[in-house]
């Protein structure tokens, strides 16, 4: 009989699966948790709190809006057992998604549009003043 198995099968834990499910844990629970977890950390054990910093900064779970995006993705992979029911949520999903990446574009071409319009702007108004600093004098 392997050791490892026996060792994993009379419980002891193995020390990756506990970090995924703790990272797990913190990802459902939101932002606030990984900032909760950080501080305390650092209150108690502050190499542990600098760990989590580094890796909140290295994840980029620090600057996300939310860090429950890997959360929303374990959501579609789960069924509840209803296929009518999964396929609509899917769906729903897919849709909103797509919606959701078609105003990001619409922001885009708003914001490019703008920007362009700003530099226009400037373009015509470093013209004109170029063009009245290269008239004459009228003499007197």
């Amino acid at each position: 009989m392997n050791t490892a198995t026996t060792q994993t099968s009379m419980g002891h834990s193995n020390p990756i699966g506990f970090f995924a499910r703790a990272e797990a844990w913190l990802d459902e629970r939101g932002k606030g948790a990984w900032i909760a977890a950080m501080v305390l950390g650092f209150i108690f054990v502050w190499p542990v709190g600098l760990a989590l910093l580094a890796y909140m900064i290295w994840s980029k779970r620090m600057f996300n809006k939310s860090c429950s995006h890997t959360s929303h993705r374990r959501t579609m992979r789960h069924t509840s057992g209803n296929s009518a029911f999964d396929a609509y949520k899917h769906e729903t999903l897919r849709r909103l998604e797509e919606e959701q990446d078609n105003f990001e574009a619409f922001l885009k071409r708003l914001r490019d549009s703008k920007d362009k319009a700003e530099f226009d702007q400037f373009m015509n108004e470093r013209a004109s003043k170029a063009d009245t600093d290269a008239l004459p004098e009228p003499s007197h």
